[in-house]
């Protein structure tokens, strides 16, 4: 919609009235120099003639207007617009040059700008240059430390004293996406991000009391101030979490440095204490049993010293003596079972090339005296998740018992896949050519240099989930034995640094939130470069969201400390349970196919809440996508109260000259490359830079507040737009 320019209407009026006075001016004039004869004459002419008379003014007011239009474009807009441009280029870092328009004058203050604009440029890349050269050493610390974040085998948060996260790596941003209620939804990404309330995951009840504890520690001066604890999550995970302080430079004539922040160190100790539970209980059953088995046997002991014991009541009484001892057997034997499963829990699975895996088992064999490996068919492309340690050793006792039992002294390794696991096989050409049934040793307790472990085959393979067989082939002449081990996941392999653009740095933190604190005053007095904001965008099945189209892609991005994270999105496909028209997919280009089987509207709502928190919502023409929110609030019981901020009407605010505020000319005005256009994430990402440079031209304006940004919104003629 184009805007009603009121200076042309004004204009037109002001020249319309001061024809009419001057005509009427001059008629009067006419009139009183008349005689009687005359004023009859001309009365008696422009009488049938009075309507033409109005209708020409008219007409010529109509050519006045439309001139007077071209000339306030030509004079007053060109200009007005000149000025709306420079204001981007100087409140923000866009680099372009600005179109000539208008008059010659304009014009040539144009070139003008262009000049200045380019000499602006010169001296910033000046600048920057030597800023960048005295930040390198900076940002490599930065870069070091987040690179030793991500190889610490802990989740690790940093918080500041409002409980507000600025650090995480990346096995935390993993371990509290398992932890999601929703972990279909767009991979349940809604409990951890920079800037949130850490609240959120831990009762603040419990962490309040151990930043209490540690407070105490520091004030009576404890070399290593800590503090541990055991919590539930929401999905009923057991956390065990040690809290450390975050200490400030301290400074001359102070005793001790002010705690600034804490950094949490999270363990996920479900299995570990459900085994532990296990345990405890075998053992408490194994001390009641044997405390009755072996007052039993002494009383049976007791009785089988009297010298004249019939014979029936002596075998009755070793009978019992037979029975306890073979309980008491079977309940240590219990005890151990659960004991070398509490064990294995322990182990950590990790992902590993097989062929890396085959060559360290070959260097280990060759190794040993009188026995080669070699490779006979590696697939090089295969991820297997393992633990590398206790699969080795099961596979040198297989190799040492095969050379012991059958006088083999080669072997050879195979390395494929299934569907679902990966195969390694352990080759032997057997020199009978005949099938040793002494080879089924799963349950066989491995034996290396001598020492018996306390595991077996069997337990090594059930610890991997897999399998494993010996097997004689009938045509080839070859035997083997066949482990079965799971592959890792694909997105298991990716590292770290697959997660976020290239070039970002390989942890996210943002070290000024430290600097940050909890406003007293209310959301409306904060000013906008303080707050942090969900930025967001929803693709629909069509334009009418009261009158049954649905939601099927909600996408949006996080803008905490005035930076954009590119790493913490939402991006989800929803099932609208209704056809998709084909008019509409050229748009968006969603096909049914794509959004059949995707979780429904009344699951990914409570996510995408949890997602948003208690951050500012930010939308382009946020009308029509707070309108498709607030249609569902009764099928989903989700409602979003949050504050809303539109970039429709504050590029209105800040741009009134301009003709057009649709979201691909603002990108384009502000020198923004939009990505996946009609994508919802594509959409909230181009959304979020833009809005990102509005707050630098609110900020020019006066405007600094997001109550004020409000108020100056409502006041554009687009707030009138209605769904």
């Amino acid at each position: 919609m184009r805007r009603f320019d009121w200076r042309v209407a004004i204009g037109v009026a002001i020249i319309g009235i001061i024809c009419l006075l001057w005509l009427l001016a001059t008629g009067i004039l006419i009139w009183s120099t008349l005689d009687e004869t005359g004023r009859d004459a001309v009365a008696a002419t422009l009488r049938p003639s009075f309507e033409l008379l109005i209708l020409m003014w008219a007409i010529s007011l109509g050519a006045v207007g439309i001139a007077l239009r071209w000339l306030v474009a030509y004079f007053m807009t060109a200009p007005a617009r000149l000025a709306e441009d420079a204001q981007v280029l100087l409140g923000t870092d866009v680099k372009r040059q600005l179109k000539p328009s208008g008059s010659i004058e304009n014009r040539s203050l144009t070139d003008l700008f262009n000049q200045l604009v380019q000499q602006r440029e010169t001296l910033r890349e000046e600048m920057g240059a030597l800023v960048q050269e005295a930040a390198h050493n900076t940002e490599l610390e930065k870069n070091r430390l987040a690179a030793l974040m991500s190889e610490l085998s802990k989740s690790v948060v940093v918080c500041n004293l409002d409980g507000r996260i600025l650090l995480y790596n990346n096995r935390a941003r993993r371990q509290f996406q398992r932890l999601s209620k929703a972990t279909k939804v767009a991979a349940g990404v809604e409990l951890i991000g920079l800037g949130r309330s850490i609240y959120g995951l831990f009762d603040r009840k419990l962490l309040t009391h151990a930043l209490e504890n540690i407070q105490h520690r520091l004030q009576h001066n404890v070399a290593s101030p800590s503090a541990q604890f055991v919590t539930t999550t929401q999905s009923g995970q057991l956390l065990r979490v040690q809290m450390a302080p975050v200490r400030a430079v301290q400074l001359e004539n102070k005793e001790s440095a002010q705690m600034t922040g804490f950094v949490l160190l999270t363990e996920n100790i479900t299995h570990e204490f459900e085994a532990l539970s296990q345990q405890d209980h075998v053992l408490n059953t194994l001390t009641e049993r044997s405390r009755a088995a072996i007052a039993n046997m002494q009383a049976a002991l007791d009785v089988l010293e009297y010298p004249d014991l019939e014979p029936g009541m002596q075998e009755s009484l070793l009978g019992v003596l037979r029975e306890e001892t073979q309980g008491l057997g079977e309940r240590i034997h219990e005890l151990k079972s659960t004991t070398v499963n509490g064990f294995m829990s322990h182990w950590s699975l990790e992902n590993m090339l097989g062929a890396d895996l085959v060559e360290a088992a070959i260097n280990r064999i060759n190794a040993l005296e009188g026995l080669t490996a070699t490779e006979s068919n590696v697939d090089t492309s295969v991820w297997l998740k393992v633990e590398s340690f206790t699969l080795l050793e099961a596979i040198t006792y297989l190799t040492e018992h095969v050379h012991l039992e059958c006088g083999v002294d080669t072997v050879q390794f195979r390395l494929g896949m299934t569907e679902t696991h990966g195969q390694l096989d352990l080759c032997w050409t057997p020199l009978n050519n005949k099938k040793d049934t002494r080879l089924n040793c799963e349950k066989d307790f491995i034996r290396l240099g001598g020492e018996k472990s306390s595991l077996t085959i069997q337990d090594v393979v059930e610890r991997h989930d897999g399998a494993f067989w010996y097997e004689h082939e009938t045509e080839g002449n070859q035997a083997f034995f066949r482990f079965l081990v799971p592959l890792a996941k694909p997105q298991e392999q990716l590292d770290t640094s697959a997660l976020m653009r290239k070039g970002s740095r390989p942890e996210f933190y943002d070290f000024d939130l430290f600097q940050a604190s909890e406003q007293t005053r209310s959301l409306e007095d904060c000013k906008l470069t303080e707050l942090s904001y969900t930025v967001f965008d929803t693709e629909t099945t069509g334009l009418d969201p009261s009158g049954g189209d649905e939601i099927i892609q909600i996408g949006a991005i996080r803008i905490v400390n005035g930076k954009l994270l590119h790493q913490e999105t939402f991006d989800q496909l929803v099932d609208p349970r209704r056809s998709i028209p084909t008019i509409t997919i050229p748009i968006h280009g969603i096909q049914p196919d794509m959004v059949k089987g995707q979780p429904v509207i009344e699951e990914v709502l409570p996510a995408f809440h949890a997602f948003v928190g208690d951050t500012v919502l930010v939308a382009h023409n946020a009308a029509f996508d707070m309108r498709c929110l607030q249609v569902k609030e009764t099928a989903t019981g989700v409602v979003f109260d949050q504050p809303v901020l539109d970039t429709l009407l504050l590029s209105a605010v800040v741009h009134p000259n301009q003709e057009s505020h649709g979201l691909e000319e603002i990108a384009e005005r502000f020198n923004i490359n939009i990505h996946g256009r009609h994508t919802a994430l594509g959409d909230a990402m181009a959304t979020a830079e833009v809005f990102l440079q509005l707050i630098h031209l609110l900020a020019e304006q006066g405007i600094y507040t997001m109550g004020q940004a409000r108020v100056a919104a409502q006041k554009t003629y687009y707030a009138r737009l209605k769904y």
